[in-house]
């Protein structure tokens, strides 16, 4: 987020977990942030790892400690719920902790999102319903189930 030329992550480089996460996935995205390749300067994020079931985190802490040997620079975020890090991948994994202020405004943040998730050409397409024909939006209410 250095520049707005910077793109937004790609698919491969972010992880979202849920209860139902496979430990087959957690190892292919493991796989794909610590085995050296062309990869480049990308920055891996598994995001909700607190969600893992056991059996998954148990085996993503053995394969991150056997395959971290192989590359010392991997570049790997690792994000869960502040009120669950005490469950097993993170509470494993917490010597590596580094706390981090945010380096951006949120107007900065929000200009970033804006630039890159705007429609280029606005058409008949769903973003004409959002604001400034953004591409996604996020719909609220403090009413449940009010058919959003």
């Amino acid at each position: 987020m250095n520049s707005p030329k910077q793109p937004l992550p790609t698919f491969d480089e972010v992880l979202l977990c849920t209860p139902q996460t496979s430990a087959e996935q957690v190892g292919l995205f493991l796989r794909r942030c610590l085995i050296p390749c062309c990869a480049g300067e990308k920055i891996y994020t598994m995001l909700y790892a607190d969600e893992l079931s056991y059996d998954v985190s148990c085996r993503a802490e053995e394969l991150f400690q056997h395959l971290q040997h192989y590359n010392s620079s991997y570049r790997l975020v690792i994000l869960c719920n502040c009120e669950r890090d005490n469950s097993y991948l993170p509470s494993a994994l917490s010597h590596y902790k580094v706390h981090m202020i945010p380096q951006r405004s949120r107007a900065e943040i929000q200009q970033y999102l804006q630039h890159h998730f705007r429609v280029a050409q606005p058409s008949d397409s769903a973003a004409s319903v959002f604001k400034e024909h953004m591409c996604v939006g996020i719909v609220s209410s403090k009413r449940a189930g009010m058919g959003k």
